[in-house]
């Protein structure tokens, strides 16, 4: 009955919201972790291009990538607990207020808002004309993520949603996979995935002994940085970093059987990681409806 009904709804939402790209397959995937519902919110379905990717070698693009693309999406998650809706980014802001009333939610209702950093294609629908566009939100947000953008040199829209959130942003240090730290929320940790940004941060959910790691930006290239883990991109400020957390929880995820959500894994951007036959490097699986 659940799968039908994520198949109807994103059905409806297809018919329904007519700004959308012509590349978005689907919008909206439902996955239950515990007693949490978990939504993903597409803002779009498309193509990357290998231009973007750092140390591929022709041999893994004729392999994994032979016409120069690879499968990709921006998405942000909408989770529903017994006593809380909670956004995990808020995507660019094109197609995510239409895909909240998809699924009956108001930005007054998003009573918690986690970023796992703040690039535009995460932050860009925090603000509705220069005001919150979740007026009853509390933010969070690791505090390396709001040092880094802070400073005059970078990121006016960073610095615009930081101010625009003022009394209500809550500041965090993530912590390292395996070491104890408690939850921003009931249910969620803030764990450490930096050099995408400095104060990049993924998210572990938690409940009823169930659990899934909304890692972020860990990846934007599947196709190409599961089998090869190595590749970085040129947006990773620090590509070496990215590199070894990636690694980092790419091991955490498989050796503790996790199921992993991503905000550039394409549709349905939540899955499982195994191990795959290259040294080094893993299989990803989309997941079912559940």
């Amino acid at each position: 009955m659940r799968t039908l009904f994520a198949f109807l709804l994103t059905i409806y939402f297809m018919g329904a919201a007519g700004n959308l790209p012509a590349q978005n397959t689907g919008n909206v995937f439902m996955y239950k972790v515990g007693l949490c519902e978990i939504t993903l919110l597409s803002e779009s379905q498309g193509q990357g291009n290998k231009g973007v990717l750092i140390d591929a070698t022709p041999d893994m693009l004729q392999k994994y990538a032979p016409d120069g693309t690879f499968p990709n999406a921006t998405n942000a998650f909408f989770l529903k607990t017994p006593d809380r809706n909670i956004l995990i980014d808020a995507g660019y802001g094109r197609n995510l207020f239409n895909n909240l009333q998809a699924i009956g939610i108001t930005p007054e209702q998003v009573d918690v808002v986690l970023l796992t950093h703040m690039h535009g294609d995460h932050i860009g629908g925090m603000l509705r004309d220069g005001r919150p566009s979740f007026p009853n939100a509390e933010v969070y947000l690791a505090q390396p993520e709001h040092d880094y953008w802070a400073g005059e040199s970078r990121g006016q829209q960073a610095r615009d949603v930081i101010a625009a959130y003022k009394g209500k942003l809550h500041l965090f240090q993530p912590i390292e996979t395996g070491r104890q730290g408690g939850p921003l929320v009931a249910g969620i940790t803030g764990i450490a995935a930096y050099g995408h940004t400095p104060g990049h941060t993924a998210y572990l959910v938690e409940s009823d002994r169930e659990k899934l790691l909304v890692w972020g930006d860990l990846t934007h290239a599947m196709a190409i940085q599961m089998p090869y883990p190595q590749v970085a991109v040129t947006y990773d400020v620090n590509p070496a970093d990215a590199v070894a957390y990636r690694k980092k929880l790419l091991e955490y995820a498989e050796a503790n059987k996790i199921p992993v959500a991503g905000m550039h894994i394409a549709f349905p951007g939540i899955g499982s990681v195994t191990k795959g036959e290259l040294p080094g490097g893993y299989v990803f699986t989309p997941a079912a409806a559940r």
